[in-house]
This record gives structure tokens, sequence and C-alpha cells, in this order.
């Protein structure tokens, strides 16, 4: 059973721990975000009435991951993306949390407060998630109640969102040294394909390396193929039509 006090200081000192213990059941950055939104709405259950929530985050080079609680903040989270506007991406630009009271009045961002009102909602609040670098995010609170979120409910929840950054950032750190292992792996496997493509067309053409890797250029223009995929041919048809794999100790 999950705790859902919220009272008192450091009550959250145990959230970043356990967003990192999230990354060993899911290290897929959206699974982990869908598996903390649940968590969140458990932690923060008394928070607000009827509490629901959505976490986006946003990598360069990576498209957007979200994640929701339930199918009301699914659709809601779908809403912001939609428009290009709405609380989430206003606390986002701001670095600010942003709490909308009364979805109903709401005239900063009229279509979108249009359509989460239609869905059911009537409070909102987004929080900023601080993470590093280029990386940005934003955790959103939705409750089907206006004025749901009190001045004590906005601290607490600003009090998560700050634990719930810190594991975040220790993940998405832990996501980029994984990318840039698997994209040298990949350097690497394509450099020595190629390397023993040349030599084999030197071998058989007794040609220099620099005329042998024209061969293999020409080769991947006029088929329209990447070089390291003509390679693989050359190199295939040498070894007798074996695939030709490269293996690098860990």
């Amino acid at each position: 059973m999950v705790d859902t006090g919220i009272s008192g200081g450091g009550v959250f000192d145990d959230v970043a721990a356990h967003v990192q213990d999230l990354v060993l059941q899911s290290p897929d950055v959206a699974r982990l975000l869908d598996s903390l939104a649940l968590y969140a709405v458990a932690r923060l259950g008394s928070v607000g009435p009827d509490l629901f929530c959505g976490i986006s985050v946003s990598r360069p080079k990576k498209p957007t991951a979200a994640a929701a609680s339930d199918a009301r903040a699914r659709l809601l989270e779908q809403l912001e993306f939609k428009f290009g506007q709405g609380p989430g991406d206003a606390a986002v630009s701001t670095a600010a949390t942003v709490h909308v009271e009364d979805l109903q009045g709401e005239e900063r961002w009229p279509r979108y407060a249009a359509a989460a009102v239609h869905q059911g909602a009537g409070s909102v609040l987004a929080l900023p998630l601080q993470l590093e670098g280029a990386d940005n995010g934003v955790f959103t609170l939705y409750s089907s109640e206006r004025s749901a979120f009190s001045a004590e409910a906005i601290s607490t929840a600003e009090a998560f969102t700050e634990q719930a950054s810190k594991g975040l950032t220790l993940t998405l750190r832990m996501a980029k040294l994984q990318d840039t292992k698997d994209g040298l792996t990949a350097a690497m496997q394509t450099r020595t394909v190629i390397d023993l493509a040349t030599g084999a067309i030197m071998a058989q053409n007794r040609c220099s390396q620099d005329e042998a890797f024209k061969v293999l250029r020409e080769a991947s223009n006029s088929r329209n193929m990447k070089l390291r995929d003509v390679a693989s041919l050359v190199v295939s048809s040498v070894a007798g039509g074996a695939k030709t794999f490269t293996y690098f100790d860990e």
C-alpha cells in the first residue's frame, strides 16, 4: 500500500529513490512515466478531490514522452498538444507553477479551456519539472471540481514535483548514456564492416584502399543503398553468404 500522508517536512524524501526503482521495472521512459503518474495520484490523493494527472517530458531529437494516470488525464494531455496552448505549456515556458482555479472562466487559453471543461475538468495545477540541459517537462494535476487546489495543496504538489524531478533527472541521464553507447557501438560496427569490405575489394581487384573505397561509394550511389549495407553485401559474398556481424566487448 502507498502512503498518502502529505503533512510535515521531508515527507516526499523517498520519491526520488522510488522513481529510480521504477527504472528497474520499466527502463523505457514512456512506461516509467505511466508508472509515475499512477504513483503520484496515490501519494497526492488528498491534495484535491477526484485527482488525476498527466506527465510529459521533451528531449532533444526525441519524441515527446507523455503519460497519464487514467483515460481522462490522457484526453486532457492530448488537448494541449492539439491546441498548442494550455497550463502545461505555460508552466514549461515560464518555469513556474500555473494554477487554473476555474476552467469555466479561464480566458488565457479559451479553446483549450472550453474543451477541457467539456471533458469534465474543473481545475488544473501544472508544475514544471526541474530537469537538466535542454530537457523539459511538466507534471499536471487535474480535478473534476472547481477550486480544488488550496495554497497548502499547491505547496505539497510542488514538494512532490521537486523530488520526482530529481529521480527523473537521473533516469534521463542514464537514458542519454545508453543512447550514446548504442550510437558508438553502431558507428564502430559500421566502420568495421566498411573496412572489411574495402579490404576484400583491394584483395580481389589488386587496387589501393582509396580505389576500393571509391568502388564501394559508387555502388552505394548507383544502388541507392547505405554504404554500410553495400559493405555488408560485399563481406557476406566473400564469407560465403553468411550474414556479417561485428561484436564488441561490453
